[in-house]
């Protein structure tokens, strides 16, 4: 059978190159083979289970998840090593329970006593990690707090505490390779301070977890580090460019869209790539050079000087950056356009799956897993 042409997909539509997406899979694997650490490779970006089995070398492998059916897909598929890494609330502790009846290692995540007593009374052995506040970014205890401590001794009637784990989402905010490495320093340094406090209490701590694409990319030293994870990596996107993670051309990911029409006196192209397509993501905008909803390309993924400048439900408003005028001429009704997510997993999240290119031509489609 014929493979599919670009041109015979319906659009908007979510393109894959295979070959960029295992060139960086293959640059982060040896990076942090060096420094002497496991990957445990984060599934959220690609909810898929061939881009799952890529990012752990072809076949299952220990995986990070963000949801329970993220957990239950690839569990399903192989998977038996899966860390939870979202903060457990008690309501979700049955469905933990079932899966790991069933033969899946699921492991917790948890930063607060509360939580801790939940998993106790459960009398399941749930093996629980600790989350690290390593960056003041998001959730988890400081390495120091005296709630460290409290929450092992909680953890040791009736529940297994398997580690720490620390995520510097404060990375995104660098704006250097030099303060990146800082941040992926800070990271390491937090969550072995924690294992230490834990041990010196008396608490087994095997697992010492780190990981963001940035800090993964940039970290010098992970001594004291046992695993590190990361899941943008695997298509990389406009934020990881602009904070000089990964080059455009590194990209892998692209939605492929239609010009539907123009707008002459505001210099726009109308196509059918809105935010239900791109995502309402602005993650560039505080970057020296902001791509809006996205940097936009030719059919065959070459960037042009245009962004998607503004977006409707349905509707993407095409524009030079610096808001001039250019020859819409050039391109007419009908015309294919790719579009560079600025953020790779809120884009890849408004489609059903992925049509995976290879040398060009349109070879498989992969489909995503949903929900929560």
């Amino acid at each position: 059978m014929k493979a599919p042409s670009l041109s015979s997909l319906p659009t908007p539509c979510l393109l894959l190159d295979e070959a960029r997406m295992q060139r960086n899979l293959d640059r982060m694997a040896t990076h942090v083979r060096s420094l002497g650490v496991p990957l445990r490779p984060h599934v959220k970006t690609g909810k898929s289970i061939p881009i799952a089995l890529a990012m752990c070398g072809g076949a299952p492998g220990p995986i990070t998840v963000s949801t329970l059916a993220e957990a239950e897909a690839c569990f399903a598929a192989g998977f038996r090593d899966v860390l939870y890494a979202v903060g457990l609330p008690p309501n979700k502790l049955p469905a933990v329970q079932a899966l790991r009846a069933r033969g899946c290692d699921l492991s917790v995540l948890i930063d607060n006593v509360e939580a801790a007593r939940a998993i106790a009374a459960c009398r399941a052995a749930i093996p629980t990690l600790v989350e690290i506040d390593s960056d003041d970014h998001r959730a988890g205890v400081r390495p120091d707090a005296p709630e460290l401590l409290a929450i092992a001794a909680v953890l040791r009637d009736g529940a297994e505490l398997r580690g720490v784990m620390t995520h510097a989402g404060g990375s995104y905010d660098c704006r250097t390779a030099a303060a990146i490495a800082a941040m992926a320093e800070q990271e390491r340094a937090a969550v072995v301070r924690a294992s230490e406090r834990l041990r010196a209490a008396g608490h087994r701590c095997p697992v010492v977890s780190v990981g963001s694409t940035p800090t993964a990319t940039f970290a010098r030293d992970l001594r004291g580090v046992t695993e590190v994870r990361a899941g943008v990596h695997v298509f990389m996107d406009l934020v990881m460019a602009g904070l000089g993670v990964c080059r455009l051309d590194d990209l892998a990911l692209s939605v492929l869209v239609s010009v539907i029409g123009h707008q002459r006196d505001k210099h726009w192209l109308v196509t059918d790539g809105g935010w239900m397509a791109l995502s309402r993501d602005r993650g560039t905008s505080g970057h020296p050079e902001d791509r809006a909803y996205g940097l936009v390309c030719d059919v065959h993924g070459h960037p042009l000087d245009l962004v998607v400048a503004h977006t409707n439900q349905e509707h993407g408003l095409v524009a030079r950056a610096d808001g001039g005028a250019f020859d819409l001429d050039r391109f007419p009704a009908g015309t294919l356009l790719r579009v560079l997510p600025v953020h790779a997993c809120a884009t890849a999240a408004q489609h059903d799956g992925y049509h995976v290119l290879r040398d060009g031509t349109v070879a498989a489609r992969w489909p995503r897993f949903r929900g929560w």
